[in-house]
């Protein structure tokens, strides 16, 4: 028996001119928008844009949609590249797409990214605009008069990770207006298996599975890491002690001057638990100086100096030096990696997460003797516009590089014939 997504079918027959979902991750809202945009263009002569964050999400989520979407109704379509080749659209980066739609006629899909700024939306009348995750309010704006003279549709489609931003007072709160909102839940999508989404709440803080499930919006106030307590910290055992048990180490540095440099070491054991084992905060000094101490420490920790990790601002050169501050560090003999990801709210919910998951697992274990970290974890506040305050947290975003970084040279633990069976079966169970 085919299955029925109540919730998306709800949604293609709301008439309103302003819709939009409000979801939790994997509950088919992108599907549903993108669904949409498809529906325009081969049912009718049109032009739209879809609307991503950026470039990268562009092509990973939207617009590899719409093209399976566009592949599977056998449309005949010419796509014009900003990267890549025609050929394999859905390896490159789409500018647009010319549909020639069940009568004959030509539709355009465009695709425009938040990070190219309002000034890139302007100028041009559309009959729909499509919003994958939340835009800042100047481009939604800028995007509402695009449909103004041709009488079109927006639509949004978004998990509100964000807290309560614009979008929860001018759409989500708009009671009585013009605009309809829909709601979908990880239990709204008959295609996720409760394995899945039993998964996916281990990774998930009580504070994100909110927005991460249910699609709801949450108040940042308080404490930011709620999730953190006694039980997180290693007390009376010394790193020395446990090194038999690492099998991956790592350091990540917050680098400054005027503001203190703040360096972590780590350790994961087998069962992937992450140990912050050290920490160091300081301000005023050289990186020359920072080097000898990173170097220093990780000699007394007896942990070599790989996996370093640090704010990808240290491309940077500053005033008055020739290299950039990681070229320095290279120089100094720390081999620095500046690709992290820097992205606020998703560090935050991360760690957040490994300290206690929605079902109290604790995956981030900190030593006593980490003393600056352990005193910014407990003092680290929200502030009124969604974000924490931004102070006394270098450990912090020392803390997200780290926890957002690929751990490539983790050793994989070998696979025996019963691990393949359980992955057969889940595997069919998909």
């Amino acid at each position: 028996m085919e299955k029925i997504h109540h919730k998306q079918n709800a949604f293609f027959a709301d008439p309103s001119r302003n819709r939009w979902i409000f979801g939790g991750n994997r509950t088919g809202k992108t599907h549903a928008g993108a669904v949409e945009a498809v529906r325009w263009a081969t049912e009718k002569q049109c032009e739209g844009w879809v609307v991503s964050l950026s470039t990268q999400v562009q092509r990973d989520v939207a617009q590899r949609k719409i093209v399976k979407l566009l592949e599977d109704k056998d449309a005949q379509c010419e796509y014009v590249m900003l990267k890549g080749k025609a050929d394999r659209p859905e390896r490159g980066v789409i500018d647009f797409i010319t549909v020639t739609n069940e009568k004959g006629s030509k539709s355009r899909i465009g695709f425009k990214t938040c990070e190219q700024g309002r000034e890139k939306f302007q100028g041009t009348s559309l009959d729909w605009v499509w919003f994958d995750e939340e835009p800042g309010e100047d481009i939604y704006e800028e995007c509402l008069l695009r449909t103004m003279d041709r009488g079109g549709s927006v639509w949004g489609t978004m998990t509100p990770l964000k807290g309560r931003t614009w979008v929860y007072q001018r759409i989500y709160m708009a009671l009585g207006s013009d605009i309809s909102v829909h709601c979908m839940t990880w239990d709204d999508n008959p295609y996720l298996e409760k394995t899945e989404t039993a998964l996916m709440e281990r990774n998930c803080s009580e504070d994100s599975l909110e927005s991460r499930k249910y699609g709801r919006f949450t108040e940042g106030t308080g404490l930011v890491f709620k999730e953190f307590s006694e039980e997180n910290i290693v007390k009376n055992v010394s790193f020395s002690s446990q090194k038999k048990n690492w099998v991956y180490t790592g350091i990540s540095i917050d680098p400054g001057y005027t503001n203190p440099t703040a360096v972590l070491w780590f350790a994961l054991d087998g069962d992937s638990n992450i140990f912050v084992v050290a920490d160091y905060k300081e301000s005023g000094q050289s990186v020359e100086q920072i080097s000898r101490k990173v170097i220093n420490k990780s000699n007394e920790l007896g942990v070599p100096i790989k996996n370093v990790f640090i704010d990808s601002a240290a491309t940077a050169q500053t005033l008055g030096e020739p290299q950039s501050v990681a070229d320095q560090f290279r120089a100094n003999g720390i081999p620095v990696n500046t690709k992290v990801d820097k992205n606020v709210h998703d560090g935050l919910h991360r760690v957040k997460a490994l300290l206690r998951s929605a079902d109290g697992v604790r995956k981030l274990f900190i030593y006593e003797n980490c003393t600056h970290l352990l005193k910014e974890l407990k003092s680290y506040f929200w502030a009124d516009n969604e974000k924490p305050h931004k102070s006394n947290d270098h450990c912090i975003d020392a803390l997200r590089y780290f926890v957002m970084s690929a751990y490539v040279d983790t050793p994989k633990q070998k696979t025996t014939e019963f691990d393949k069976h359980k992955r057969r079966i889940i595997h069919e169970k998909i």
